[in-house]
């Protein structure tokens, strides 16, 4: 199988998932799978590449990809975390410096530059770097060339440079925080990495291998995450990213070890809000999509909840037997203070004005979020004839997000 090759049960090629496995990458969403797609095709080709994304999102992982791609696989790879380094040796870092050349430098040292030659050097929170550091920088980028801290002999190095940040460059060019000429040979090639926010199920998949890492290191009995429990795992805004998520099911992992946890219970470890369903407290969603979701996904969640305890409120008038003698009733009153649910229910798929719930005995299977938004949107589609203008604006959302969801589901 040839690495760009497609696996037919994910739709995901042999190299993406190579990379995914050789580095622990979790999670399938088209966002993530385009950056690490990206960052395999720019591999072999030695240009300078600039990783962008916010802070947790993982982007320490896409320089380690570009590697191991890449000719120089065989060679060094040094990662330089900028903001950590003080001003006054960030130059001796990078660079070296020769004996004597400050007080403490007892011996001449080469620099990371020298020491990976061959190899590729990877700059985390490059937009920390002080403008007379980014000066020589950008002559190691155009030419190769070096001088060490207290020399002034010329050295050459060949390296690749594979550079990473959290901070908007352009804002930060027009501050004259950042040289723009450094700014365009560092960032040939663009590297965004989508928020958590953006990677819907990559969540609840994260959530349970984190658990489940805990539970193995710790040797404590793994806890598990109902339905309103993902429910509310996805649609929590996560401004801290993966690194925030990992902090919060380390915590339910030790805290709840052995328990299957719901909503509440995620709830309750989230910071600084009131309910799992609602955004960190003056945190807003930064795009549309991210509105939209949230309006949908509250009222689905708001309505599974309704049905089932209009299930249960019949089930107990009805008593046992009643329910068992009809595979389906119909409510067709829902009670006063559910009125508000069921017509913003209406407002999203305009459904058949009866309530219709498959009975089963005692028990019945709660739909996933994924399918009653599958089956709603299909409905929309259906009564537009297939017209996506029509529909989205009847499901109050964009075009944009139709199609997104149109292709994700198969709808087309």
């Amino acid at each position: 199988m040839t690495g760009n090759a497609l696996i037919p049960s994910t739709g995901i090629s042999a190299d993406v998932m190579r990379a995914k496995q050789s580095l622990g990458i979790i999670g399938n969403a088209p966002g993530l799978i385009e950056a690490i797609s990206r960052a395999i095709r720019v591999a072999p080709i030695d240009l300078s590449v600039l990783v962008t994304g916010e802070s947790g999102t993982g982007k320490e992982f896409f320089p380690q990809i570009i590697h191991r791609f890449s000719a120089r696989k065989h060679s060094k790879f040094i990662a330089v975390n900028c903001g950590a380094i003080p001003e006054g040796t960030i130059d001796s870092e990078l660079f070296g410096h020769e004996k004597g050349a400050f007080t403490g430098a007892i011996a001449s040292r080469k620099g990371y530059f020298e020491e990976a030659d061959g190899g590729t050097v990877f700059l985390d929170e490059v937009a920390e770097l002080p403008l007379t550091t980014q000066a020589r920088l950008l002559r190691v980028l155009e030419s190769g060339e070096f001088i060490r801290v207290g020399s002034s002999e010329v050295h050459r190095t060949n390296i690749r440079i594979v550079a990473a940040t959290n901070v908007d460059m352009a804002k930060a060019v027009a501050a004259g925080r950042f040289r723009e000429d450094l700014y365009y040979r560092l960032s040939t090639v663009q590297i965004e990495i989508p928020p958590l926010r953006r990677r819907g199920s990559d969540i609840v998949l994260l959530a349970r291998k984190f658990a489940s890492d805990f539970a193995s290191r710790y040797r404590t009995p793994v806890v598990e995450f109902d339905a309103t429990a993902r429910l509310a795992l996805e649609h929590f805004l996560w401004p801290g990213n993966v690194r925030q998520l990992k902090n919060v099911v380390d915590q339910i992992a030790l805290f709840e070890a052995g328990n299957e946890v719901d909503r509440d219970t995620v709830a309750s470890y989230l910071p600084e809000v009131s309910s799992a369903l609602a955004p960190v407290k003056g945190y807003e969603a930064s795009d549309a999509y991210s509105r939209e979701r949230e309006m949908l996904f509250n009222m689905i969640f708001r309505m599974q909840q309704e049905i089932d305890r209009l299930k249960a409120a019949v089930d107990e008038s009805r008593g046992a037997a009643s329910v068992r003698e009809h595979d389906a009733f119909i409510v067709d009153e829902p009670a006063e203070e559910s009125s508000d649910i069921s017509r913003a229910l209406m407002r999203i798929s305009k459904p058949n004005p009866n309530i219709i719930i498959e009975a089963s005995g005692s028990t019945h299977d709660m739909r996933t979020l994924e399918d009653t938004e599958k089956e709603t949107i299909r409905m929309a589609l259906r009564r537009n004839g297939g017209r996506r203008k029509a529909t989205a604006q009847e499901l109050n959302i964009s075009e944009r997000t139709l199609y997104r969801k149109i292709k994700e589901y198969g709808l087309e």
